[in-house]
């Protein structure tokens, strides 16, 4: 993968060539995410973190501009080195820091932890990078005309950022925590985790004290005493030749000592080598990445294969599957780069997702409501009968209380409040006093005319006004139960009709359409389903063709296009699709599919142009349907694939091409007397209800619910109305996922159940 710039002193023209690219926004599409996340370990060691260090000192004297938090796991700072593009700095809390030059998607309204770090670090010079001992803890020094600025990146636990004052108070951690030794709060002095053990100032004498007070294996004994984690540790014991399993106290003396000459190695290599390897899972994986050259989506694709990475070599590994690479930062870019690169759409989908449950939450929210009223309406009324209860016992007491405020105005007069205030504890009919209120807390005589109910009495008022005040606290009360069963009698009703409305729309099969400011990725362009549940989508105009082109055609997917100018260009997605989910819960009416987003299809199939020659016909039917030849009139038309890599914007000399528009050069594969017919079916993705445009054999597989849509003379306006009124489906949604012309429609279930 391509390293920001040339780290450690190796010039750019040196790197290899599969290495001398910046990753485009190509490398944005959902189908990237799923071989990311695999089983391999996806955190920084305190050896990655040591050589990270080392790499990030080649950014000395860049400029921070801006700051992102395209999710809530990442933060991205912008630097801009003098001389050369900007590179970010990419930061998953409790997990990695790496630089990259990867087109990301970046949020329009800014996080209040980036616009905190903006405003701090706007045009501020990187000055000094270090790693506190040899923890998971990094601290950048930034220096303005103010001073200088400290950004503390800790990789551990769930990992912070936090941002630091010339003194070291916290100006701002990404997340507030509190541990047994330390707090992370605004305002507090910023103190480090306890120190570890530094392998590197690590003498032989004390490694000898470490390994004789273990009572472990060796292995465990340097990744956690020694501090070198599990990988390292395995890395110096083969270099050793030492037994993982060996008992870290029983080691011999030449046994001790080529463990320390491995370990002193190892470290070496650590502090003054550069560049990094990475490791693939087998031999195709390798075969993979060569073949892939200088296609970053093709380089993605491969980098899927990659077992494992370091910043130096690791002696258990196969060498004959191992990579050099000029940088740990373009280790980490290799593997992580296209996950980490969509953060923000991957935040917007996760939004999409809890949008899906408006229905339940509304009706939650009204049960949680009315519960709320309900026991309003108990407090209030039971307070309102003790407050009466007690106002009835000020009257019925009359001469007791009018004796009692008598004798306390008459003790204020002749002393103090402070003076009552302190033998008030040695007056059984007094409970407490407060002077600024000019009140007592005076106990009533019960029926054997011992200290009873207890009562606030404003000295200054007579017994009819103290009463007076509790008959009005009483009323309110009263009022505010009686205002809480109004409020509970429109609750009730809301649900009640919501309820009535849920039963209708499901005798009738209908959903309620969600109410979403976001779209899931394909619902922007034409969209369709196949057979096999892939994805096949088309721009819906020029500005679409082109995003088509740039991000949603990889390497192993299929470029379509009707034999029509002005057609689509279209994607087969070899690892999009829609799948039945099994476990999506939530109300759905019957025969309604319960459907998820995939971004890993399974098949052994590696390329599209291998799938099944069936798959690839449905494919060029839906290009030839999204095109003008289905309002010409005809009942056919001709549609071709090609590869990806036979498409292009580059055209000879003297020639120009206009938006959305391309050149296919090399052998295409033609389909003929294409049939134009397509479907739309019921389901709901992801928790989102959706029409399912796709094939006949497609949305039937899927949808139990569906209709065949073919040329006609109905307005596709009027077929979308009454989908959308048999389906609660959003007209919008159904207009959007009709071909462009006039339609007939073959019911399949979905307008009558």
């Amino acid at each position: 993968m391509a390293c920001p710039r040339p780290f450690a002193g190796l010039p750019c023209r040196s790197w290899p060539p599969s290495l001398r690219h910046c990753l485009s926004s190509d490398c944005l599409m959902k189908g990237a995410l799923a071989w990311r996340l695999r089983a391999m370990r996806d955190q920084s060691s305190s050896f990655d973190v040591a050589r990270m260090v080392t790499e990030l000192r080649s950014m000395l004297g860049s400029r921070a501009r801006k700051a992102y938090q395209p999710h809530y796991e990442q933060v991205v700072l912008r630097l801009n080195p003098k001389g050369e593009p900007s590179t970010d700095l990419v930061i998953v809390r409790g997990k990695r820091i790496y630089l990259s030059r990867r087109d990301r998607p970046m949020p329009s309204n800014p996080s209040q932890f980036s616009m905190f770090l903006r405003k701090h670090l706007a045009n501020s010079r990187l000055v000094e990078v270090e790693q506190v001992g040899f923890d998971r803890v990094i601290i950048l020094t930034f220096e303005h005309g103010g001073g200088r600025l400290k950004l503390v990146i800790e990789l551990f636990r769930d990992g912070n950022v936090i941002l630091l004052d010339a003194e070291g108070v916290i100006m701002q951690p990404l997340t507030h925590a509190k541990y047994a030794s330390r707090s992370l709060k605004r305002g507090e002095v910023y103190v480090p985790p306890p120190a570890t053990v530094d392998p590197r100032e690590l003498s032989r004498s004390s490694l000898d004290e470490l390994l004789d007070a273990s009572d472990s294996d060796l292995i465990r004994t340097l990744a956690a005493r020694v501090n070198l984690g599990r990988i390292y540790g395995n890395a110096v014991c083969a270099a050793a030749g030492l037994d993982l399993k060996l008992a870290a106290a029983e080691l011999d003396e030449g046994q001790r000592m080529a463990l320390s000459d491995s370990m002193a190695r190892l470290l070496s290599e650590l502090l003054q080598g550069n560049g990094a390897y990475i490791w693939f899972s087998d031999s195709e994986g390798l075969s993979a990445w060569h073949e892939a050259g200088d296609n970053p989506l093709a380089l993605d694709s491969a980098s899927a294969g990659i077992d494992e990475f370091s910043p130096i070599i690791l002696p258990f590994k196969d060498e004959e599957l191992a990579v050099g690479i000029d940088s740990l930062c373009a280790a980490f870019d290799a593997v992580f780069g296209a996950h980490d690169a969509i953060a923000y759409i991957r935040r917007e989908e996760e939004k999409l997702v809890a949008a899906g449950t408006d229905e339940a939450e509304q009706s939650a929210k009204l049960t949680r409501r009315a519960d709320q009223q309900r026991s309003a309406i108990e407090r209030f009324e039971t307070q309102a009968a003790l407050t009466q209860e007690l106002a009835k016992s000020v009257q019925d007491n009359w001469t007791h209380v009018d004796d009692l405020l008598s004798q306390v105005n008459g003790f204020i007069e002749s002393d103090s409040w402070q003076s009552l205030e302190a033998k008030s504890g040695e007056i059984i009919w007094i409970d407490g006093v407060d002077a600024a209120k000019r009140t007592i807390r005076a106990r009533l005589p019960d029926e054997d005319e011992e200290p009873g109910a207890s009562v606030t009495l404003h000295i200054e008022a007579t017994v009819h006004q103290n009463a007076q005040r509790y008959f009005e606290q009483a009323r309110t009360l009263k009022d505010k139960a009686k205002g809480a069963r109004v409020a509970l009698k429109k609750t009730e009703s809301a649900a009640a009709k919501r309820a009535a409305q849920h039963e209708k729309d499901a005798a009738a099969g209908r959903v309620r359409a969600a109410k979403r400011s976001r779209r899931f990725w394909f619902e922007k362009h034409r969209w369709g389903v196949l057979s096999d549940g892939r994805l096949f989508v088309g721009g819906r105009d020029a500005k679409g063709n082109d995003t088509i082109y740039r991000k949603f055609l990889k390497s192993t997917d299929l470029y379509f296009h009707a034999d029509l100018h002005g057609a689509p260009s279209c994607s087969l997605r070899l690892r999009d699709g829609l799948v039945i989910d099994t476990e999506q819960s939530g109300f759905r009416p019957e025969g309604v599919a319960a459907l998820r987003i995939a971004q890993e299809m399974e098949s052994e199939v590696e390329d599209a142009k291998d799938l099944a020659s069936e798959i690839c016909e449905e494919g060029a039917q839906l290009a030839v349907c999204w095109s003008r030849a289905w309002g010409s009139g005809g009942a056919a038309a001709t549609a071709f694939h090609a590869r990806p890599t036979q498409v292009s914007k580059k055209t000879e000399s003297g020639e120009s091409l206009g938006r959305g528009s391309f050149v296919v050069r090399g052998q295409r594969t033609w389909y003929r007397d294409v049939k134009m017919e397509l479907a739309i079916g019921f389901g709901i993705v992801n928790g989102i209800p959706l029409p399912i445009p796709g094939t006949s054999a497609g949305v039937s597989n899927l949808c139990r619910r569906w209709a065949i849509i073919t040329p006609g003379r109905e307005k596709k306006e009027t077929i979308a109305n009454r989908i959308a009124k048999a389906t609660g489906l959003s007209q919008d949604d159904v207009l959007s996922a009709l071909p462009p012309g006039n339609c007939a429609l073959d019911d399949h279930g979905l307008i009558k159940p």
